[in-house]
């Protein structure tokens, strides 16, 4: 896939209502849960099939699920943190590498942070102007976009942003 093609394709992912970026899932990246519902939490496997027992299950937004190696089919061996498993590929979505940036031309020039995607939530913190280092997560809503930079986790507008595709 071309350069601006990719650029393209993220592009249109960001502007989804209530789309996860779905990234490719990648060996040794954190995950996310995406695609289930908040009551219906992902069940963590001991094998990669319906079949196995449940060890544990995930919530929607629960982060920091790394694929330990690659996966067999549609199922990918994770651990979490506290249990070590397998899970369906459709239901985790890759953290993108902490190079985005806040965009030049944002406006006002230091960009809120938000707990939730919307300009009245609370605020968190303001990032600098131009500052990078930012980890996008898998969720976008109504032009927003979660993010996470030194330690903070919350919504910026999706158009505060300088997007950097690998």
């Amino acid at each position: 896939m071309s350069h601006a093609l990719r650029i393209t394709a993220l592009l249109l992912a960001l502007c989804l209502p209530g789309g996860a970026l779905a990234d490719p899932v990648r060996t040794g990246a954190e995950h996310c849960v995406v695609n289930v519902r908040a009551d219906d939490p992902l069940n963590l496997r001991t094998g990669p099939g319906t079949r196995y027992r449940v060890l544990t299950a995930l919530p929607y937004a629960r982060c920091g699920i790394m694929v330990t190696e690659a996966c067999a089919g549609n199922w990918c061996p994770v651990e979490d943190g506290h249990y070590a498993g397998w899970v369906h590929r459709r239901y985790i979505a890759a953290v993108s590498a902490p190079t985005n940036c806040v965009h030049p031309l944002a406006r006002p020039r230091d960009v809120a942070l938000r707990a939730w995607p919307a300009e009245r939530s609370r605020l968190l913190t303001r990032l600098a102007p131009r500052s990078c280092g930012i980890a996008l997560l898998p969720y976008t809503v109504r032009g927003w976009q979660k993010i996470r930079q030194d330690g903070w986790e919350g919504w910026v507008r999706s158009s505060d942003l300088l997007l950097i595709v690998e």
